[in-house]
């Protein structure tokens, strides 16, 4: 089977998703049978610290896309328990990346959206029934002796030597943390799953930590705290109170599983919580080549002003993938076909674009655009005519109608299309020699013409190229069959051209796994990732509006950039070209 076959046929293949299977199961037990309760309750809970990027894309699709399919829902929970790192800003962006995917958080007049800061008091009344009832304790080492008495892998953990406190003890320094009787770092709560949980082989279950002390201004509940919970407890206690049924993570979270479970079981025992309660299951993260995806590196890239911004074109963020071109159907269908799994691997960029191409194809309006422009003048047209040529907006698709530009004397081709000495199977624009005619071609939707000369400037560059034009061979007319010609190129009036400005993006990165193996991933850069041109386009092109998506013909799909293009005045960025170039 050819490569082609080979992709068309894993594209059209169905993905794996054993989630789906674990639902299906769950749905003929009834395991999460509640009345009033829709049977599936999934949620999205991103950390406010940054800007989505497109593995995030794949766990909305995939908790959203569930919920949707079972007739469910997801909610969208923002876990704001780190206060020094969180903004509103990221909240804005992740809400408005969740809906521009297609995905909603409000169903049925509720809206599911949550914080995890909406729990604070919740959760501090648990911390506290936990420490009442000996399954947490305040620590008061230093983080140095804590971590060395942690242990590791290979080497079991110490009890922390105030792991036996007495209750009332912890509960009364406990509460003075929250009173901001102490500063940062002075105590910590930490969980005791059982008497010998420090010898675990599992590091995670070695007392992990409930509560930190932090005197940081919160940027919804300001300064009413001083101690915030930590991730790992306010993960499974949030899902408890939302009634979530299947709680989805990344497979780094295995190992907390236990915990999740430990805790969870450990509130409902307390009466906090109704059976049935959520479980956790874990998938495998989204590596995709050509990029970086750790928050620190992008953060990086942006802060040293290697991009231009969260939303440069080349970054993997969901704005910046949004302002590249790329459409919400296109990345909800790369979700699908890279289906869900507990097996780490690499989807390779093409996935992405191969998607994309997919999406675009049978709708994207089609259009004439000369990147790299070569004047062409017709000698024997007529000075200050112009003729009219037409072709389909799509050629696919006859109810989009037909868009029109003008034939004239002088033109725009693309420089490639002329070679003044051919290699061999060259079909375009070759001048004469000698008792030899230069080559004809068809200039798409107009004349067939020939050339007779060219033009070069003292550099020995050309400059301009020229041709005469056959009248009765054009396009969509009795005359047209009578010339038969190999070359067919693109053009643009140079009367009536809409000057543009162009951005031909690229891979940022040349290495296919450019922050594998400790590698220096500044270093890995693609020098040429950006190149702008002024290109020439069809004079209809000025009408497009930001966001609007079109493929120039040869070229690739392009967008008008939703923040440089003005009106009459668009600025086009290159999406994607129209074949796979990953592979070379």
């Amino acid at each position: 089977m050819s490569n082609d076959k080979n992709k068309a046929a894993t594209a059209n293949a169905p993905s794996s998703n054993f989630l789906r299977a674990i639902i299906d199961h769950d749905l003929a037990a009834g395991t999460h049978d509640r009345p009033g309760m829709p049977p599936v309750i999934t949620r999205f809970p991103p950390e406010p610290n940054g800007y989505l990027h497109i593995g995030h894309a794949k766990s909305i699709c995939l908790n959203f896309g569930l919920a949707r399919d079972y007739a469910g829902r997801c909610h969208l929970r923002f876990d704001d328990t780190n206060p020094e790192k969180e903004d509103q800003e990221y909240v804005d962006t992740i809400m408005d990346s969740v809906k521009w995917l297609g995905f909603s958080w409000e169903q049925g007049g509720e809206e599911y959206l949550h914080y995890a800061s909406d729990y604070f008091d919740k959760l501090y009344e648990i911390a506290e029934y936990l420490i009442q009832h000996g399954f947490a304790y305040v620590d008061s080492q230093s983080a140095e002796d804590m971590a060395k008495n942690r242990g590791n892998f290979g080497t079991p953990g110490t009890n922390s030597p105030f792991r036996n406190r007495p209750v009332e003890e912890s509960l009364k320094l406990f509460r003075d943390m929250k009173a901001g009787k102490y500063k940062d770092g002075e105590h910590i709560l930490r969980a005791k799953m059982s008497e010998d949980a420090m010898s675990s082989p599992n590091m995670t279950n070695r007392d992990p930590a409930l509560y930190r002390i932090r005197h940081a201004h919160h940027h919804r509940t300001g300064d009413d705290w001083c101690i915030y919970p930590m991730y790992d407890y306010t993960h499974p206690l949030s899902d408890a109170m939302e009634s979530i049924t299947h709680s989805i993570c990344t497979l780094e979270f295995q190992d907390h599983r236990p915990f999740y479970d430990w805790l969870i079981a450990t509130a409902t025992a307390g009466g906090f919580f109704q059976p049935p309660v959520p479980r956790q299951y874990e998938m495998s993260r989204l590596n995709l080549t050509y990029v970086v995806m750790s928050k620190r590196k992008l953060r990086q890239l942006v802060d040293e002003k290697i991009v231009s911004g969260w939303d440069d074109p080349r970054m993997p963020t969901i704005v910046g993938l949004r302002r590249r071109g790329y459409t919400p159907e296109s990345i909800q269908l790369f979700c699908e076909r890279i289906g869900v799994s507990k097996a780490d691997g690499w989807i390779d960029m093409s996935t992405l674009e191969g998607s994309l191409r997919d999406d675009l194809d049978p709708k994207a309006p089609r259009a004439i655009a000369v990147l790299r422009p070569l004047k062409l003048i017709v000698d024997n047209f007529p000075e200050g005519e112009s003729h009219a040529c037409t072709s389909p907006v799509h050629p696919h698709h006859p109810d989009m109608g037909v868009r029109t530009f003008p034939f004239t004397r002088e033109l725009w081709i693309e420089q490639e299309d002329f070679m003044e000495t051919p290699t061999k199977g060259y079909f375009r624009f070759t001048p004469p020699v000698g008792d030899q005619p230069g080559s004809r071609v068809r200039l798409k939707y107009g004349y067939v013409v020939e050339c007779t000369g060219f033009e070069k400037d003292a550099d020995g560059k050309v400059t301009a190229v020229h041709v005469k034009y056959f009248e009765d061979s054009k396009s969509g007319t009795p005359g047209a069959d009578n010339y038969k010609v190999k070359g067919n190129i693109t053009w643009v009036s140079a009367a009536s051209a809409l000057a543009a400005e162009v951005r031909l993006y690229d891979r940022l990165f040349l290495d296919a796994h450019p922050d594998a193996g400790g590698k220096d991933f500044k270093a890995l850069l693609n020098p040429n990732a950006l190149e702008t041109v002024t290109a020439y386009l069809e004079p209809g092109m000025a009408n497009a509006q930001p966001e609007q998506r079109f493929q120039f013909e040869r070229h690739g799909y392009f967008v008008a950039d939703q923040v440089d293009s003005k009106p009459g005045k668009p600025v086009f960025n290159r999406v994607t070209t129209l074949k796979d170039s990953w592979g070379k």
